[in-house]
């Protein structure tokens, strides 16, 4: 696996200011058994392991400074996979959300069901009655 280059660069930029703010894991970084490919592979095994597929940036951040910071992580297997960056915005309350994009091959065609017909019982008097949710 390769990540992208907006992955690689987003990792890389955390770690370098990371480095620069904290002076105890700078030392980390410079450290010769570790690289950012390997890094990034890191990542992406233990993602895997989750079993989920959306995560937050900062828990992301954080399995790089495991990376970095845990000497016992070794030889990390190769995983094909794609990988998703997206740049987290402001919640804005005045615009419209983005339209959803259709995939034409998963395209699927709702199917009609005939409602049933129940027939009413006749009762002496019609009452009426309003219907509640729990009716429903």
């Amino acid at each position: 696996m390769k990540g992208s280059e907006k992955f690689q660069t987003r990792i890389e930029d955390f770690l370098k200011e990371k480095s620069q703010s904290d002076s105890a894991f700078a030392p980390m970084l410079e450290k010769a058994s570790k690289n950012v490919e390997n890094c990034l592979k890191y990542i992406i095994s233990e993602v895997k392991k989750t079993g989920e597929c959306a995560f937050d940036g900062s828990e992301i951040f954080d399995l790089a400074v495991t990376y970095y910071t845990d000497d016992t992580i070794g030889n990390i297997p190769e995983i094909r996979c794609r990988v998703t960056t997206n740049q987290s915005k402001e919640a804005d309350l005045f615009s419209a959300p983005a339209p959803i994009a259709e995939n034409p091959v998963q395209k699927n065609s709702a199917v009609s069901v005939p409602a049933k017909l129940i027939p009413l019982q006749q009762t002496e008097k019609p009452v009426q009655t309003a219907l509640t949710l729990f009716d429903l």
